[in-house]
């Protein structure tokens, strides 16, 4: 699986189809919830069909019993990775585990990540709206935790907040990381953002990187470009 996750952020099978085809080689990329919520699970299962590594995100938040049944359905698409939310608290993600233990019995086992805190969230909205106390970084960091003691993978996290997660729960447990932006790019709805070259220094493991590359004139080059960082 490469580094470079690209974020399909399209709202249809036709955009998708038609920015997959200028890669000759099968690539990692990432389905969310506009293009699953326009075009359902078989866009999903085509992409994997077609050799794509695929993270879906649908980010599970509910009562155990029903995060385990969603994930376990998805856990038979032959995705890559799956994630839900570490906010549902330890119980949920280890009801989300096992959900997935059972729908890839006869599959690929994917990934399984908790998302900490959304790379659009600031100090002030955390403090403010969610009404958790600190930094951002200390509640990432505790859902973190909460994530590796569920028997997670790993978790979804800005770039600024990795090293302090990989201190926290040893370097092989995983750090995915969005808000990704070339430095010539607007950083637009995102707050925690990061470069490439940020990402790698600071120890991501996988990072998503959607209009920086769906957007660009030649996205082959540069999803060459930013995975050659990624991978030196």
């Amino acid at each position: 699986m490469s580094k470079t996750i690209i974020a399909l952020d399209f709202s249809s099978r036709q955009e998708v189809m038609d920015f997959l085809r200028q890669f000759k080689e099968p690539v990692s990329v990432k389905i969310g919830m506009e293009l699953t919520y326009a075009e359902g699970l078989d866009m999903i299962r085509e992409i994997v069909e077609a050799g794509h590594e695929v993270f879906v995100d649908l980010k599970l938040h509910d009562i155990p019993n029903t995060v385990k049944g969603g994930m376990k359905n998805l856990a038979s698409l032959g995705a890559s990775i799956l994630n839900c939310h570490a906010a549902g608290g330890i119980e949920m993600m280890k009801a989300a585990k096992t959900g997935l233990d059972e729908g890839a019995a006869d599959n690929k086992k994917p990934l399984l990540i908790a998302v900490t805190q959304l790379t659009s969230t600031s100090k002030e909205a955390m403090n403010e709206e969610q009404g958790i106390p600190g930094e951002v970084i200390d509640s990432v960091v505790r859902y973190a935790k909460n994530a590796k003691e569920a028997g997670l993978d790993g978790v979804v996290c800005s770039v600024h907040e990795v090293e302090a997660i990989k201190k926290a729960c040893g370097p092989e447990f995983l750090c995915v990381t969005p808000g990704i932006r070339l430095a010539s790019n607007s950083v637009d709805d995102q707050k925690r953002v990061a470069t490439p070259e940020l990402a790698k220094e600071r120890g991501s493991d996988y990072i998503v990187v959607g209009r920086s590359i769906t957007k660009a004139e030649n996205p082959v080059e540069i999803f060459n470009e930013i995975e050659a960082v990624m991978q030196s």
